[in-house]
């Protein structure tokens, strides 16, 4: 009885090792079955290649450069195309708008100019560079060289000595206030007669009024800053 148990189940032990073995394939099948199946999908990429025209592929961008600078967002290394007088030109450039010139019915062009106290109005014109000032000729009116200097200045920087007439009527201040002001009233009747003049004339500073003025008394000292004599005793 035991002999036929043994039997069986050697009998058993051999059905279930053949089972894996003839399930099992061999490798040269696994192969073939991998190429057959590798064979199709390469056909079906082939024929997407061909279908697929050449342009619809996107060329790839250049790279774009990216500008040189001192690292606060301004460049250095931007072409300068300098212009006709050798001046470079980099950036927006602003044209400078002429003025169009200011006369009067007589065909004068009238300024008022002003200095410390002082206040002067100017009349301009074309003439032999006579200079009036409240009804008396300069020399008279300023006896001084230096307040006569300092009325022709602008003619002198505009390179038009003697090639004007001006009649000019001042008030207020002193001698030293009413040169200063019937320079500026000359300066700006002269860029309003040339307009052409304006930026040589400005560039000197003639056409700015200057504040500079005399600073007033305070209460409990003698003038703006001196103080009363102090005493002990």
């Amino acid at each position: 009885m035991m002999s036929d148990n043994r039997q069986s189940l050697s009998d058993l032990a051999k059905l279930t090792q053949a089972e894996p073995e003839a399930e099992a394939a061999p490798p040269e099948a696994a192969d073939e079955a991998a190429e057959t199946a590798e064979a199709p999908a390469e056909a079906e990429e082939a024929e997407v290649s061909e279908e697929v025209p050449a342009q619809a592929v996107p060329e790839a961008a250049p790279a774009r450069e990216r500008p040189r600078g001192d690292g606060r967002g301004r460049g250095r290394d931007r072409d300068e195309t300098p212009d006709d007088h050798g001046v470079s030109t980099q950036g927006p450039q602003i044209q400078a708008i002429l003025r169009e010139q200011q006369l009067d019915k007589q065909g004068r062009a009238y300024a008022t100019g002003r200095r410390k106290d002082a206040v002067a109005r100017v009349w301009l014109k074309p003439g032999t560079g006579k200079i009036t000032v409240n009804g008396r000729d300069q020399e008279v009116y300023f006896a001084r060289p230096t307040l006569r200097l300092i009325i022709n200045q602008v003619f002198d920087v505009a390179d038009r000595k003697g090639q004007y007439d001006v009649v000019a009527t001042v008030i207020g201040g002193g001698l030293s206030g009413q040169a200063g002001a019937v320079r500026h009233g000359i300066s700006t009747a002269l860029t309003r007669y040339e307009p052409g003049l304006r930026t040589t004339v400005k560039r000197e500073g003639f056409l700015t009024r200057d504040p500079r003025v005399v600073e007033r008394k305070k209460y409990g000292r003698a003038k703006a800053r001196r103080s009363f004599q102090f005493s002990k005793r």
